[in-house]
């Protein structure tokens, strides 16, 4: 049976992929620190935790669900004990693309990280529908990347994602600097700050006398047409002459002329997965 050793198993993140792990083909060495951590993998999963040592002995897999900015840290502290050809696997490109796995020519580095599910989907129980995050109830895709190792490896590493995140429609294969392209600069740097520029321009519309819930339910059944016909989901959907009136008013007065470049740049994005990685050094 391939053994995987799960570090920091105790974690949210970590108690996440315990649980998917469970009854498939693996053979879980849980790891974690904290007291309260094993607690609460216990409570959630009945799995106990072992000693470091013993998880690392003979593994054929390491998952690495601790923190970006341990990444580093961690990797340096298990890496030169593991045996040649062990695989491990990092749940973000952060550490990976700046540069902070320690160098092992005989040692696989795989990166995978969730889409999480899509707002466009398929899914009809409530569960589903309230599964944001993935990997309970909601199906989603996922995207991986070989950092180094052999060919083989992918298939065996994907498997492993496939089952830490399931229910997983496409794993989609990419380079680890493509996924850190994707997340921070798309998913954060990008969406996240748009998702939050649009909650402080709904609370200013709310500000102005809109009522709350108005402005909620206006912005949000818009956003699902606009965001369709934007990406094509709705092909026959076209906005407005006044709609790309505003548009065409708008860009030049929220965005900068250059902003695409000064996020996807590649120094850009090496800059911002550093700045991740050690935020005590970043300006």
């Amino acid at each position: 049976m391939t053994k995987i050793a799960l570090m920091g198993a105790g974690g949210k993140m970590g108690v996440r992929l315990a649980t998917n792990l469970q009854g498939s083909r693996f053979d879980i060495a849980p790891v974690e620190l904290a007291e309260a951590g094993r607690a609460r993998l216990k409570a959630a999963t009945g799995l106990d935790c072992v000693e470091e040592g013993q998880a690392l002995s003979r593994a054929d897999v390491v998952l690495l669900a601790v923190p970006d900015r341990l990444i580093g840290e961690v990797a340096h502290k298990i890496v030169p004990r593991l045996d040649s050809g062990a695989a491990v696997i990092v749940l973000d490109a952060a550490a990976p693309h700046a540069g902070e796995m320690p160098k092992r020519d005989d040692v696989t580095y795989f990166v995978t990280h969730p889409c999480h599910p899509p707002i466009f989907n398929d899914e009809t129980t409530v569960e589903g529908k309230t599964d944001f995050f993935g990997g309970v109830h909601a199906k989603q895709h996922i995207v991986c990347a070989l950092m180094q190792g052999p060919e083989e490896h992918y298939a065996l590493c994907e498997e492993v994602a496939r089952e830490i995140y399931k229910p997983v429609m496409r794993a989609h294969r990419c380079t680890v600097e493509q996924i850190a392209i994707l997340e921070p600069a798309l998913s954060e740097t990008v969406g996240a700050t748009f998702a939050l520029m649009l909650r402080e321009a709904t609370d200013e519309a709310v500000r102005r006398g809109v009522p709350e819930q108005a402005a909620h339910d206006f912005i949000l059944g818009h956003l699902t047409i606009e965001l369709a016909i934007a990406f094509g989901v709705f092909p026959e959907g076209r906005f407005s002459d006044g709609a790309l009136h505003a548009i065409a008013q708008a860009k030049p007065v929220i965005f900068k002329e250059d902003w695409l470049e000064r996020v996807f740049a590649p120094e850009a994005v090496l800059k911002s997965v550093q700045d991740i990685c050690h935020p005590e050094k970043a300006v």
